[in-house]
């Protein structure tokens, strides 16, 4: 009778003790619960960081420029955020660096209220976008200047997360503004009038990326590299299409958003393929976003790629 209990309490104890061995890594993150992370919530779902030792926590913040704040003063480990904030907070001297990129082509979508027939329309009303300096207003400029609205007739106010965006949105407190999967696709199915997709307007940079605190980094080699390769992993698992169904279960767990919603933002990122497995920083990409940000006086040093990306950080 006391073989099964000893078995059992030896597997608990086994269970345990695995557990407690797992390094966490924290992640600066904006708002909760991101459809941008999809691949990393696959990767600790299946395992694929739990065999590599390590186990992942966002950390919300309110805004993408907040999440590397909090990197910077070592509150967590590493960041997801838009690339602008990590180039500026990199050429102010914060000893971070990028450690590669999330997205690439932005899957972003504007939306407008139920009365508003264009982007043209937008003319003396209210915008909402990430930030004051976020790469979000890149891209909404981008969008308004194709479609012939000069930028400066519209009132910006902001708010950091897609979630918070939509919620305006659906007040009627504003005309327009940007959101994320899978948020642009409950807006489009609640009748908002879609008004352009930022990657048709703004090419040849990445969005997102991951960035890392300097001095944890080069002291943490192997979760660092444990990270990179479950995000690999989960990469490649989310655009095997045998397991778009379990893809869309993993999101909306982790989302909390609708399954109807989760299943059109995975259709349209297997047409965008957001997602690239090789963690190389693209020095062209990078380059043209430091001259975006260097035309809107918030580059005061060198943009200089070199300044911003080590590949010796990256454990081989």
């Amino acid at each position: 009778m006391l073989k099964p209990v000893i078995s059992g309490l030896l597997a608990a104890c086994l269970a345990a003790s695995s557990a407690a061995a797992l390094e966490k890594i924290s992640i600066g993150d904006v708002g909760s619960g991101n459809a941008t992370h999809w691949p990393v919530y696959i990767a600790a779902e299946k395992g694929f960081f739990r065999d590599g030792g390590i186990e992942v926590e966002y950390i919300p913040t309110p805004s993408s420029a907040q999440a590397i704040q909090q990197l910077a003063a070592g509150s967590v480990n590493m960041a997801s955020s838009g690339l602008p904030d990590i180039l500026r907070a990199i050429d102010q001297g914060a000893r971070v660096r990028v450690l590669r990129v999330e997205v690439g082509p932005s899957p972003y979508e504007f939306y407008g209220a139920k009365n508003i027939g264009s982007v043209a329309a937008l003319a003396g009303k209210t915008v909402m976008i990430g930030g004051a300096k976020d790469i979000t207003r890149t891209y909404f400029e981008d969008v308004a200047k194709a479609k012939g609205l000069d930028p400066a007739k519209v009132d910006y106010i902001f708010a950091g997360s897609t979630s918070s965006r939509y919620a305006a949105l659906a007040s009627g407190s504003i005309a327009a503004t940007i959101l994320f999967p899978p948020f642009s696709f409950k807006a489009k199915s609640e009748g908002f009038v879609p008004l352009g997709r930022s990657a048709d307007f703004s090419k040849d940079f990445p969005f997102t990326s991951y960035s890392v605190n300097e001095a944890w980094g080069r002291k943490n080699a192997p979760p660092v590299k444990a990270f990179l390769a479950g995000m690999a992993k989960g990469i490649d698992w989310f655009y095997d299409p045998a397991n778009r169904a379990e893809a869309i279960a993993i999101a909306v767990k982790a989302t909390k958003a609708s399954p109807a919603d989760i299943a059109d933002s995975y259709d349209f990122f297997q047409e965008i393929r957001p997602y690239d497995r090789d963690a190389t920083v693209p020095r062209a990409g990078i380059e043209k976003l430091l001259a975006i940000v260097k035309s809107q006086g918030d580059l005061s040093g060198a943009a200089d790629f070199d300044r911003f990306y080590d590949p010796a950080i990256i454990p081989k």
